[in-house]
Parts: structure tokens; sequence; C-alpha cells
């Protein structure tokens, strides 16, 4: 607890202004994930607070981030579909997937996965992070133009036959749970049929609009429409906000500038009573947990967004870790990997339970924390508090603030967040692979992939994907260059070792040496398979040097003793030199040594070796 109050200055300075610059991305978040404007702060003030007390990083501001947010979003927008349309229906079954998601890193801290994470590919995680960007500016598009598909009588007016169909087939749904016979008591449905209303049918066209803009396609497919409907006072709130934002950045960086650009815009727009649409209304009081996550559990709805959790958790860890290592260059410190999954998961799993939206370390808040004088966990708790201050002294007066305000800043976000160092690299990145006489770049391959799949499709299978496809060509990689540099050929072609330069003339056409490089491994065993063919005819002997292999899985075993078998049939007698000890083992386990190569010919060096085969040529 000392380190708690020694930096206490740098420490208020640092939480009050990291705090400050998270208000304004609090809400749009929280819009932006259709759970609204006090889900983002809720989020904000518990992961920021509990994330900070419990993780590994001191320095961390944490809450909700594009990445998160984008994911949420998807996660939402499904449940609440399945629910009717009813965000209120839904959100037990949304809140127990973030706090799923918030255990499921906990665990991953437990289990020591934080020191993994960096093993996720660099196009991979480029690819992702530019989907976030174009899914963020596609989708604010329509509040920025102050279109809103659900409030379009005419493409509203479109569903309602389908809407029909829809109520209609959940009466017999309700029929069937109930036990009724529908063609026995055909009278009991129309019953239920004519006390459908038209209400029940416009509600019932709204959700099914909104679910048909909804998402990047969903934009794309109604921006015509959305043009022709362009309502210009919230268009110009949105750009003004634009503009503000990216000028005052050349003014001064003192100040956040998407804070300036949501108090001087709402403020003109409340103070000359405009005529704009608000965000929702931010509930007052203290946050209340929600408890209908417990009571209202039902399996069902939640097994399919199993995956989509864990998705979440580790997505969350990615955003984390890599903002830890961001504060560690700056602070000449070093985090903890595994307890800041543990912190983080602590936060996201409080604010589920609270209504927040799920969140991460957030890398701009950080630096603002550790440059205004942030130095311990304090900071990021003083963060965390300072919001709930806003939320207790400002929530009715936060309620003003025009949603195009919003949807502004989260363009910015969406064009901030897009890797642009991985864009500018894709012309200039070699052509390693080929298919036929096309050449290309695996690594632009997986990250167009990965960027495409997740803004058109699904964000959570598109990294899935994107990681398969990374892993396949790495072994491809790993393999040619195994089979490259461990080429059969006679010491008349081939340049020897610095050990193999006194061996005999008189027995380079009897006796050959394998050079076995890098691992033997399921990516690298096509090449190898051929070796008993690459053996000429005159062979006796086959010296197999496996001093740089330091390690052989199962395919690479069990090749092995295929070749071994071929090579036997030949009458080619087989040496082992220096074998390590994992490739050894695993030989030992399948009984190639001794059944296949006898323990006197295994040698621990060459030159053992080689002496052995003088031995035998004298005899």
């Amino acid at each position: 607890m000392k380190n708690f109050f020694t930096h206490l200055k740098g420490d208020l300075f640092g939480g009050i202004t990291a705090g400050i610059v998270a208000l304004p991305l609090a809400l749009a978040f929280g819009v932006s994930s259709g759970m609204g404007p006090s889900a983002g702060l809720y989020g904000a003030i518990f992961i920021s607070f509990f994330a900070a007390l419990f993780g590994g990083t001191n320095t961390q501001i944490s809450g909700p981030t594009a990445p998160m947010t984008a994911v949420s979003m998807v996660v939402i927008a499904g449940i609440v579909a399945i629910n009717d349309g009813s965000l209120e229906k839904a959100l037990p079954a949304i809140l127990l997937v973030f706090l799923l998601a918030g255990i499921m890193q906990i665990g991953l801290g437990l289990l020591g996965i934080g020191r993994y994470i960096r093993y996720i590919p660099y196009p991979v995680v480029s690819g992702f992070m530019t989907a976030i960007g174009v899914i963020i500016l596609l989708t604010q598009i329509l509040p920025a133009v102050g279109y809103y598909p659900k409030e379009d009588e005419e493409y509203v007016e479109q569903f309602k036959p389908q809407a029909e169909g829809i109520i209609l087939g959940n009466i017999l749904k309700e029929e069937t749970g109930e036990g009724i016979l529908v063609l026995e008591d055909f009278a009991e449905t129309i019953d239920r049929a004519n006390g459908v209303t038209s209400e029940d049918i416009l509600k019932e066209s709204k959700t099914l609009a909104n679910n048909e803009a909804a998402g990047v396609i969903g934009t794309i497919k109604i921006l015509p429409r959305a043009l022709q409907k362009i309502n210009w006072m919230e268009l110009a709130l949105a750009l003004a906000t634009i503009f503000i934002i990216y000028g005052f950045k050349r003014i001064t960086s003192a100040i956040p500038s998407a804070l300036v650009a949501l108090v001087v815009v709402t403020g003109v727009a409340y103070g000359f009573g405009l005529n704009y649409r608000s965000i929702e209304q931010i509930p007052s009081g203290l946050p209340v947990p929600n408890f209908d996550i417990f009571t209202e559990f039902e399996l069902g709805s939640v097994t399919p967004y199993i995956f989509t959790a864990l998705t979440l958790a580790l997505l969350g860890a990615i955003d984390s870790l890599l903002t830890s290592v961001v504060a560690d260059n700056m602070t000449k410190t070093k985090h903890r990997p595994n307890q800041e999954l543990i912190g983080q998961g602590i936060g996201n799993s409080i604010a589920a339970v609270f209504g927040g939206i799920p969140g991460a370390g957030a890398t701009i808040r950080t630096v603002v924390n550790i440059n205004a004088g942030g130095k311990t966990k304090l900071s990021g708790m003083i963060a965390g508090i300072l919001l709930l201050v806003i939320l207790l002294a400002f929530g009715p007066v936060a309620s003003q603030i025009p949603a195009a305000v919003l949807a502004g800043i989260l363009v910015t976000v969406g064009i901030g967040v897009m890797d642009y160092k991985g864009l500018k690299a894709i012309p200039f990145l070699p052509k390693d692979t080929k298919i036929g006489p096309i050449k290309f770049s695996s690594e632009v391959v997986i990250m167009l992939v990965v960027l495409v799949l997740s803004s058109i499709w699904n964000l959570v299978y598109a990294v899935g994907i994107g990681l398969i496809i990374a892993s396949l060509m790495f072994m491809k990689k790993m393999g040619e260059l195994t089979a490259e540099r461990s080429d059969v050929k006679t010491l008349r072609n081939e340049k020897g070792w610095a050990d193999e330069a006194d061996f005999p003339e008189t027995l380079k056409e009897e006796v050959f040496i394998k050079h076995l490089k890098g691992p033997l491994f399921f990516g690298s065993t096509s090449e190898f398979q051929n070796l008993a063919n690459q053996i000429p005819r005159t062979a006796k002997t086959l010296i197999v040097r496996m001093g740089r292999v330091q390690y052989l899985d199962q395919s690479g075993l069990y090749t092995l003793e295929d070749v071994l078998l071929d090579l036997k049939k030949s009458h080619i007698n087989v040496l082992f030199v220096n074998i390590l000890k994992q490739p050894k083992y695993m030989m030992e386990r399948v009984n190639i040594i001794p059944h296949l190569v006898p323990g006197h010919h295994i040698f621990k060096d060459f030159s053992e070796c080689l002496e052995w085969i003088k031995q035998k040529e004298a005899r």
C-alpha cells in the first residue's frame, strides 16, 4: 500500500486526465454497442477501477475499446434479434456472455496464458484492427446523417408481410409447446391470430428493418436510401464534431480534443435550442447490480455464444497486453502479464454484473495517464472514481448530448484504429508464395482475408481462419527450408562440414551422409520421405547427422521409421551421430532404437563414427 501514496500527486493528475479522456469515448462506445451510453459509462467505471486494483501493469488505464465494442456489438445484435428485438428481454443473456468472457480472462491468467499472446502473427492483428476501423466507420454513417431505418415508414412497410409470417409462426410454436394439435383445434389458432394488433406487426416490422440494415453489409445496402433522406442538422453536428477533433489537435494536445468537441457542439446545439436527436437517458444514482443474469439464466440462450465469449476474452487479453508493453517502454518497468489478465477479467466480470460493456487496456488513455504523472495503480482507480462522480453529478446533463456528436467521435475513432503501418507495407512485402504462375505475399493474403471476412462476415471466424492460414503458411515455409537444407548428395557434390574434410576418398561412393538441420516435424516430412530413393545403389552405409535436430514430432518419427525400413530392405546400414535428448527419447519409445538402429550404430560425434567405419572396412 505504501507505493499507492508515494506518487499521490502524479497519480491524481494522471487519473483525472485519463478519466476526462475516457468520458466521451465511453459514452460513444456504449451507444455504438447498442446498449446505450450508460452501459459504456458503467464499463469504464468498473473496468478502470478493478483492472487497475488487481492487474499487473501499474499505469494501465482500462475501459471500453474499439475492438471490444465491435465484437460486443455483434453479440448484442445477435441476442437481441432472437428476443423479438427487445434489449430488455435480451439483457440477461448479453450480460451473462460478458460475464463469461471476464471469467475466462481470469482463467487465462491463472493458467499462465499471458506469455503466449505474443505469438499471434502480426498480419492477423493488422487485418483485424483495420477491419474494426472499417466496421466502426461504416456503421456510424447512418447516425451521422440522422437516418434510422426503423423510423423510415416506407422502408418498414416492406417488412410487414414477413413480420406477419413470423408472428404466425410464433403462435404455432406456442401452441405446439402447450400441446395443442393445430389441425384438430384450428379455431384456437384463428383466435390467437385475430388477437394480433397492427402495433404488434409494426413492432416486428421495425425489428426486421433494423436487423436488415445492421452491420457493414446492411449499411451498404441501405446507404443509397439513407443519402436520399439526410437530416442536415444531424450531419452538420457530426461534421462539426469531426472538424473540432482534428482541428483542436493542431492547437494543443494538453486538452483532449474529443472532450472539447463534445462540450462545444453539445453546448451550441442545446444553447440555441436546435431540433436534434439526443442520446438515451442516462440513469441517475449509483449503478445497480443486474441479478437477472443469474435468476433468468438459460443455458440454451448462452451456449451458442461460448466461443464468442472466449473470443472477447482473448481479444481483451491481446488488447491489454499490447498496451502493457507500451506502458513498459514509457516507464522502463516490466508488467506481469498473467496478473494483468486476472485484473482485466475481474474488471470485466464486475462491469457485466452492473450492466457495463466489456473493455481492455486502452493505449491512448494509458499514455495520457503516464504523461500526466501517473506512476501506480492508484491512477487507474482514480480514473474510475472520477467517471462515477461525473455519472452521479452530471448524468441528466450528459443525457442532452446529441447522438450525432457521438457518431462523429466514433468516426474519428474508426479512422484512427486502422493499421496504416500494415496497409502501407502491402506493396513492399516479398512475394514468397506461388500458386501456378501467380506469386503473392502470404502475409498480405492473411491480412486481407482477416480484413475482408471480419468486415463483411464474422469477426470471430475471421480471426480463427486467419490464424489457421498463418499457421499453415508458416509450417509450409519451415518444411521447405528444412528440406532445402537437408538434401542428400554424395560428398563429391556437396561441401561437407568441417570435421568431414579428412573423409577417405575410397569410401565416398559407398558411404553417404545425411545432414539434418532443424526440426523434423509434420511440415517437413514430405521431402524426407524420398530419402531412400535419393541414395545411389553403390551405397552401403548412410550416416545421419542429428546434432542440429532439436525436435522430432510424431509425424517425423513415423516418417523416419518408414525411411529406415526402406533402407534396411536395400541392405544399407544406418549410423546415427550426435542424437539430441528429445529425438532420442522419441525414437526409443517406438523401438527405432534399438530395433532398427542398434546401440553400436549410434555415436557421440563424427570422428567416433568415422573410426568405426574405418575399422569395419579394414576387417
